[in-house]
């Protein structure tokens, strides 16, 4: 098949989505409305387009006219859905990752472009079943709304310990953002101490909260536990795993499991996540993780402080995490499956007007 994906190049979705059908043997092109900083990925044509709308749509139409692929697919419902929609080529399929669906309805212009970008799809794909029955609410069909998604590679993010590992290691890989509230997690770190002086806590990814939270942890006197790493790579995130002891997520709000929990729990760490959305089909509390309620740092701070106190628990929870992973969410299982969806839509769409 001949894909041609827009999608943003600074997001490793949009990479892992790419590189699997590149892999695969098909024809591959790439088009970003942002710079590519994931990395270039062999016999893939990139695209980079700088402009703003409307003369960012003038050039994606004439880009896709030249590949005439015969799969168009944008991911995210927001701009790039909505930008691609107007291109009008079919089969035209969109995938849904999360605030482009859920906050839409807080914006009446937002909801506007969400829905006509929908509307236009022939096929849908989403991570969880919560957003597919918000965009049922929002009027569209539901059979042509598919649950897919983003997996893990269960061979690259595997259970293991970092040679030479020392001391106990907390980590946290959301963005630094308002929605990931990362404060909850640094407002639990003074109580974590108390117990385990020598705990340091690794908190990833760039955001605009960035330096509130360094100050925040500065008021609190536990700067020197807490180590602000910068953005993570894939290649290096395995061994990042390696080196941590439990997962933290403090995100108010998700589509489906995150990717970073989800290969924390392929890592067999044990994790201890927000109760929010669909985390609870993914970890059962007590069993392959631990929920806590949204903004409670003295829960999650007592969650953290239980595990290290037993690792005979933390080993159990990450035991039963990786095989929740590897039956539920493979990211060799989940792209065969949209690889078939592919093949059955370009079928159907037989006749359509490109």
């Amino acid at each position: 098949m001949k894909i041609c994906f827009l999608a943003s190049a600074n997001s490793v979705h949009s990479y892992k989505w790419v590189k699997y059908f590149a892999d695969s043997g098909h024809k591959v092109s790439w088009i970003s409305f942002v710079e590519n900083t994931q990395g270039q990925i062999n016999g893939v044509d990139f695209y980079l387009i700088r402009k703003l709308f409307p003369f960012n749509l003038f050039e994606l139409r004439n880009i896709v006219k030249k590949i005439k692929p015969d799969i168009f697919h944008a991911h995210y419902a927001g701009v790039n859905g909505f930008i691609a929609s107007l291109v009008n080529f079919h089969p035209f399929v969109l995938t849904a990752w999360g605030s482009d669906v859920l906050m839409a309805g807080k914006h009446f212009l937002k909801k506007f472009f969400v829905k006509y970008a929908l509307g236009k799809a022939n096929l849908i794909t989403c991570d969880a079943f919560h957003m597919k029955e918000a965009m049922v609410r929002m009027g569209v069909n539901e059979n042509k709304i598919k649950i897919i998604y983003f997996g893990v590679d269960v061979e690259k993010f595997s259970p293991g310990m970092a040679e030479g590992k020392q001391g106990n290691k907390i980590i946290s890989l959301r963005s630094l953002e308002p929605i990931y509230n990362i404060e909850t997690l640094i407002r639990a770190v003074p109580i974590v101490l108390k117990d385990f002086s020598e705990v340091e806590f690794l908190v990833a990814g760039k955001g605009s909260e960035e330096q509130n939270l360094k100050n925040l942890a500065k008021d609190l006197g536990v700067l020197k536990s807490v180590k602000f790493v910068g953005l993570i790579s894939q290649e290096k995130l395995p061994e990042y795993f390696k080196k941590s002891d439990i997962y933290v997520s403090t995100s108010l709000s998700d589509a489906g499991l995150a990717s970073s929990t989800a290969e924390a729990m392929a890592c067999g760490l044990p994790v201890i996540i927000t109760d929010f959305g669909n985390n609870k089909d993914w970890v059962k509390d007590g069993e392959s993780g631990f929920l806590i309620p949204l903004k409670n740092h003295e829960a999650l701070a007592e969650k953290i402080v239980y595990l290290l106190k037993s690792s005979e628990k933390r080993f159990e929870l990450g035991k039963n995490a990786r095989k929740v992973i590897e039956e539920k969410n493979n990211y060799y299982v989940e792209m065969e499956k949209m690889e078939k969806l592919y093949a059955d839509i370009i079928k159907l769409c037989v006749g359509c007007i490109p």
